[in-house]
């Protein structure tokens, strides 16, 4: 009698990815040290499109993070993009990203530009903007977007684009902060 055996390798499973996502403001001191190190390893690592990724705009501007939780504990930070008052009403989201290994995996990154634009709105924003990666233009015309200007920063072809603002929130949005104490894991 034969018996079938295999061996496991690396590549026989996929990366695990937490499914429990929360999208909210970064509040806790870690939070902010992820954020940081997530747009760091995206804009000045990865992209190679930054030098140093903070500027003055970090002073004002309201960081909003993916936070993924394993077996109900904050675990780490996989998506951050921040928003801020450029003038009265004014408001203009930026620094967009996601992890690596999470991209392409429960829509994060629409999920975070629902909560910038809906918290801006919040606030008291009459008009949301941001100039994004000329790549990234179809996916926000999809997200209710439009064109306004095309123009070269940091030598890559960038869009300034505009949010219809009566679309949002596109998905379901958790309004206030959560009920749940949030503690990381690890």
């Amino acid at each position: 009698m034969m018996s079938a055996s295999f061996a496991l390798v690396a590549d026989t499973f996929e990366p695990w990815r937490a499914d429990d996502l929360r999208i909210k403001p970064a509040s806790e001191a870690w939070e902010r040290a992820d954020y940081y190190a997530l747009r760091r390893a995206v804009f000045v690592g990865e992209q190679r499109l930054l030098e140093q990724d903070r500027d003055t705009r970090d002073f004002q501007a309201i960081p909003i993070i993916a936070v993924a939780h394993a077996c109900g504990m904050a675990d780490r930070v996989v998506g951050a993009v921040r928003i801020y008052e450029d003038k009265d009403g004014l408001w203009y989201g930026g620094r967009l990203c996601v992890a690596r290994d999470y991209r392409r995996h429960a829509q994060i990154g629409q999920a975070l530009v629902n909560e910038a634009v809906a918290r801006a709105k919040d606030l008291g924003c009459h008009t949301f903007r941001a100039t994004v990666q000329a790549a990234n233009e179809t996916w926000f015309q999809r997200l209710h977007w439009r064109s306004l200007e095309r123009m070269e920063l940091l030598g890559q072809p960038h869009v300034l684009m505009q949010a219809e603002l009566e679309r949002y929130p596109i998905l379901p949005r958790q309004s206030g902060s959560s009920s749940r104490e949030e503690h990381r894991h690890g």
